[in-house]
């Protein structure tokens, strides 16, 4: 149950860090009138973060000989990411920070549904019923509310 709690708040943590994330990412692409260096700015930062990370995990990077198992579409995962940080950068100061989060998080909970009603992407296959639908719909009103006042 404690553990439960703790990935609760850590999945509430990621989500709030976003609105953060893009606020920040939008003043460095006005600072050098372009919004696509702030995405690679973010993706360079984090990436040298992630490989000290990786060095203070003690990881075995002998282990990455295992990606010739891998195919090779999951690569597309960082154009996805890419796009997802580059999107944000410009779409938060046109449609403001709230309306492109409930916007970005309904396109997440559609596309997420789908995902696990046919258990695509190797994810455990989590039927769609009305209790779901109900609850991307109430995320649907939200958007409307969020974007009509």
């Amino acid at each position: 149950m404690r553990t439960q709690l703790i990935l609760l708040l850590v999945a509430i943590a990621a989500g709030a860090v976003l609105p953060v994330q893009a606020g920040l990412n939008v003043q460095l692409g006005k600072a050098v009138q372009q919004p696509i260096f702030a995405a690679f700015a973010s993706f360079l930062i984090g990436s040298l973060g992630l490989l000290i990370y990786l060095f203070i995990l003690k990881f075995d990077f002998g282990l990455l000989s295992n990606i010739k198992s891998v195919s090779p579409v999951v690569w597309i995962a960082g154009l996805l990411g890419a796009f997802y940080v580059a999107a944000v950068i410009i779409l938060a100061p046109k449609l403001g920070t709230a309306l492109t989060f409930s916007l970005i998080v309904f396109g997440q909970m559609l596309i997420s549904l789908i995902l696990d009603h046919y258990g695509m992407l190797g994810l455990p296959v989590k039927q769609i019923n009305w209790q779901r639908l109900l609850g991307a719909t109430f995320l649907i009103v939200g958007v409307l509310l969020i974007r009509k006042f």
